[in-house]
């Protein structure tokens, strides 16, 4: 399906992994020139690699720590003229309220809550000013269905959801659209690995790790490449009358009873 981006341009946070990189690939795909940030260089420059081998876009890495705030806004800055911008950086690690301290709760927020903020604030006023340009926040699924086991995310993610909603209802009077998107469990590297991990201690064989997942929805995880096709989908016309609300991601899992 010809989704209408070629020639455009995109910032995605978290580019160099992940869901991030998925986004990036699908975009990339569509015709989409890249700036991918992230902290790591080399995983930049690998993302880079991989990306110019399958697409003939234009990809520009930006190495750089997003929870100090002074970088997020200079990013922005640098990358103010974007069509799309793809907030997908940061994780908030697991814990009971007495369980996450202080430190880690605002280290954790400063990047998947703040980070967003910081960035959204320069590149929607550019937005704004030349009345085009679509945010792709993506969220977490522990928003809409908060438990408190993972308090600090479930708090942070119900957050973003609420500044996607509240930005998006404003957005469509400057021709700006903000949506987002709430995975649920997502076959990422790095959940795989933990997952094999997991399986060579329980099972024996870290190659059995699906079976640790067969009770998902259709037995599995989603891809990266499904959530990267909703991000793509939501940047393009074909979706140019959704603003200001949230997709879930996790085969219904949130609507399941508890």
């Amino acid at each position: 399906m010809e989704l209408g981006l070629k020639g455009k341009s995109a910032l995605v946070t978290g580019g160099s992994r992940g869901i991030g990189l998925g986004a990036a690939r699908l975009l990339a795909r569509e015709g989409c020139d890249l700036h991918l940030a992230a902290r790591s260089a080399a995983d930049l420059e690998a993302a880079k690699t991989q990306i110019a081998a399958e697409h003939r876009v234009n990809v520009h890495c930006h190495a750089v720590d997003l929870s100090e705030s002074s970088n997020a806004v200079a990013l922005a800055r640098d990358c103010r003229d974007v069509d799309f911008l793809v907030n997908n950086a940061g994780s908030i690690p697991q814990g009971t309220l007495d369980m996450v301290d202080d430190e880690t709760w605002k280290r954790a927020w400063d990047l998947k809550v703040f980070g967003f903020i910081d960035i959204t604030r320069e590149i929607y006023a550019r937005m704004r000013e030349r009345k085009s340009g679509v945010i792709v926040n993506v969220i977490g699924a522990a928003g809409e269905r908060p438990v408190a086991s993972y308090i600090a995310g479930s708090m942070g993610n119900a957050a973003l959801m609420a500044f996607t909603r509240a930005l998006g209802a404003e957005s469509p009077a400057f021709g700006v659209r903000v949506v987002g998107i709430n995975p649920g469990g997502t076959a990422t590297d790095r959940a795989v690995k933990r997952l094999r991990e997991r399986a060579g201690k329980e099972l024996g064989d870290a190659e059995r790790w699906p079976e640790l997942v067969s009770q998902s929805p259709f037995g599995r995880m989603a891809t990266v490449e499904e959530i990267g096709a909703l991000v793509a989908f939501l940047c393009s016309p074909l979706s140019g009358y959704t603003t200001g609300t949230i997709i879930t991601v996790d085969g219904g899992a949130s609507s399941r009873r508890a």
